[in-house]
């Protein structure tokens, strides 16, 4: 007959073999019902965020500044020449779509002060929907984009706005941009701390045999030497 074989000093013991007998449950699997219910939130949060690209799209096509054309019997021309409306048209959408992403994050952090990957996710996609539906929006309700036919309407020598534009596609990215800074910044100014990780069982042994170890107090070595060197008392 053998003794049973003991684990070695401060070694954790072996994991159980079979994956059904072990628990599952204190580990808050990524399946779990919470994981669940933060795609559903994050699913509504993309969609809501997506529709207010439709105000953007408003915004910018009333503030940015439009392209004055002129015709004659022939082609069309830039009124100006050394004007600057078109940058300053992509300039305005930019700045509209930074200000969307940090006003829209900060109102979904008002409501719900807690984040997550699938919010982070949800806020990027949403933003980036929203700002393709904003310029959509922009140019659908700016001049029409059939710059000859509108010539035509207008008559030679007559001045007309051009169809309003998007020359700078990267301009799409200030939506998600502004949402993770403003998320990240709030997160770390307001959120929730972190849970500190739980300590495994099998190290909880460990952390307690040193606790008592520390809190006995230290003999100091020269009471130690004569406390060895004094002779027996006699009884």
């Amino acid at each position: 007959m053998t003794a049973p074989l003991t684990p070695r000093d401060n070694q954790p013991p072996e994991e159980p073999r079979n994956p059904e007998a072990a628990p599952a449950a204190d580990h808050g699997g990524l399946g779990g019902p919470e994981l669940a219910r933060e795609l559903r939130e994050g699913a509504l949060i993309a969609l809501l965020v997506a529709v207010t690209g439709v105000l953007l799209g408003l915004l910018w096509n009333w503030l940015a500044p439009h392209v004055p054309l002129i015709a004659d019997t022939r082609n069309v021309y830039l009124k100006n020449t050394e004007g600057e409306e078109s940058i300053g048209a992509d300039g305005t959408f930019l700045l509209l779509a930074f200000a969307f992403g940090v006003l829209t994050t900060a109102a979904v952090f008002l409501f719900r002060r807690r984040g997550g990957i699938p919010l982070v996710v949800a806020l990027v996609v949403g933003g980036l929907l929203g700002a393709t539906l904003g310029w959509l929006t922009g140019m659908w309700l700016g001049p029409t984009p059939d710059v000859a036919e509108h010539a035509k309407q207008v008559g030679p020598g007559v001045a007309f706005d051009g169809p309003l534009r998007l020359q700078a596609k990267g301009a799409l990215l200030a939506w998600p941009i502004g949402a993770m800074l403003t998320q990240l910044v709030l997160s770390a100014l307001f959120g929730p701390p972190d849970p500190e990780p739980e300590v495994p069982y099998w190290l909880q042994g460990q952390q307690e045999q040193q606790g008592q170890q520390e809190q006995q107090p230290e003999v100091p070595q020269w009471l130690r030497e004569n406390h060895e060197q004094r002779p027996p008392s006699e009884g």
